[in-house]
């Protein structure tokens, strides 16, 4: 075990990253001011994340929740943010993904790009949440049927069902998960709550070489492998 609890690979570039808990408190805290003491947002307000399965996506998740705020999720298959005459208070874009999704991305007053070259009208996600690094956590508690809206999921309705769909897959404290994103739709109750809601820690795969499938779990010390490339 390596003592972390999100690690990314992508087989595509060679990226590892891996983050401790009280790294990704940091960067989900950093990314929780980012967006109240920052941008403005208050409970209620709605945040669009049009992002793939990343451990940046983690943080922006766990972070817009921990908020009190209201998350319109979608992975990277799939455009379409908001229901037409739902405007969204903040959005999260790949950056790769914008031209071509420009028309199914609502517009925000908050836009922000993940990934390399963001373009005009958008800010770089790393670069404006980097100052925020070190901040408290919220002080407050999340509300979950408070914050409830049509068209968008809170951090409490998707704890009520997370232990049950870790339950249903034998996921359990001490587990440490490999999650190949191609074995998922993106949805973060599957890849990214359930696991950490049972204890177990997530090591997340983006390209993943079936050859290197063996040795990797094997390094990382993996206890459960969710892979495309496995029957």
């Amino acid at each position: 075990m390596t003592g972390e609890l999100i690690t990314y690979y992508d087989d595509a570039t060679g990226e590892r990253t891996g983050l401790t808990p009280a790294e990704v408190g940091d960067w989900s805290a950093a990314t929780a001011e980012l967006l109240t003491a920052e941008c403005g947002l208050g409970a209620g307000d709605r945040v669009g994340v049009l992002l793939p399965p990343h451990w940046q996506t983690a943080a922006i998740l766990l972070g817009a929740w921990s908020a009190g705020l209201e998350v319109s999720y979608r992975g990277w298959a799939t455009a379409g943010l908001s229901p037409a005459g739902e405007p969204l208070d903040a959005t999260f874009v790949e950056s790769r993904r914008i031209g071509s999704w420009l028309d199914d991305v609502p517009s925000a007053r908050h836009q922000f790009a993940v990934g390399p070259a963001a373009p005009a009208g958008y800010r770089d996600y790393l670069t404006a949440v980097r100052p925020h690094l070190g901040a408290a956590p919220p002080d407050r508690s999340v509300d979950a049927q408070g914050l409830a809206a049509p068209g968008g999921v809170t951090f409490g309705e998707y704890g009520d069902v997370a232990l049950g769909v870790a339950a249903s897959q034998g996921i359990g404290p001490g587990d440490r998960l490999l999650i190949d994103t191609a074995s998922t739709s993106g949805e973060p109750l599957m890849w990214l709550l359930a696991p950490l809601s049972a204890g177990a820690s997530i090591v997340l795969c983006a390209n993943l070489d079936p050859a290197g499938l063996d040795s990797r779990a094997a390094a990382e010390g993996v206890t459960r492998v969710f892979a495309a490339s496995v029957r």
